[in-house]
């Protein structure tokens, strides 16, 4: 599942609209069972959440969150993991961004303080094992 989160600015009104749309579903795993909410509106210098929700089973403990901006690749924001709180933001900002996930079927994502450079794809994917799991193992 992702969500297209794009900025557009009134010149009239000097403020922003957030507009996240959850299009076909895609990612890493089979999309029908990772679904994001369809639409959120807000302002420059909100916040904006993205809820995401997997009903592939309760063993699907790790969520990872991805962006992509406009002509740039697709990179991980953050790895998260309902056994343990402590998510793994590698070097992308917890001032920008924050992420939740208090259970193996749904976790969230917000970007923080809405700016016009936050337009781009946002997505979310689920799987069993993390990479850590795959090298201890």
């Amino acid at each position: 599942a992702h969500s297209l989160l794009h900025l557009t600015h009134s010149t009239a009104n000097n403020f922003s609209i957030l507009n996240s749309v959850c299009s076909f579903p895609t990612g890493l795993i089979d999309g029908s069972d990772v679904t994001q909410n369809e639409t959120l509106w807000k302002f420059k210098g909100d916040n904006a959440t993205i809820d995401c929700r997997q009903t592939k089973g309760a063993t699907f403990y790790y969520m990872y969150w991805y962006r992509q901006l406009p002509g740039e690749t697709i990179k991980q924001i953050v790895f998260t993991s309902s056994i343990n709180t402590d998510h793994d933001f590698g070097n992308f900002s917890t001032v920008k961004f924050s992420a939740t996930k208090p259970d193996a079927a749904s976790g969230t994502f917000t970007v923080k303080n809405l700016e016009p450079e936050d337009k781009g794809l946002y997505f979310c994917a689920v799987s069993k094992h993390s990479d850590t799991d795959a090298l201890n193992s």
